[in-house]
């Protein structure tokens, strides 16, 4: 079996290079990114919450902190 390397538009794969694979003859595809890679991915969530959110979250956190004697 052949490897084809290709790029795929969304309709078609593009292939790089010849292929050297005849028709109608059974063939591996691999798929290439566009080689872009976000060094921060978690960045864009930065200041997405609100500050009342914030508090919200941060009061329910505290509250989950504290020690009630009666329960151990």
């Amino acid at each position: 079996m052949n490897a084809i390397k290709a790029y795929y538009d969304g309709n078609v794969f593009i292939p790089i290079g010849p292929v050297k694979a005849k028709k109608n003859q059974p063939a591996i595809i691999t798929m290439l990114d566009d080689g872009k890679k976000d060094d921060k991915p978690h960045l864009k969530f930065i200041g997405t919450l609100s500050q009342d959110s914030f508090d919200e979250i941060n009061l329910a956190l505290m509250e989950t902190q504290r020690i009630d004697s009666n329960e151990w």
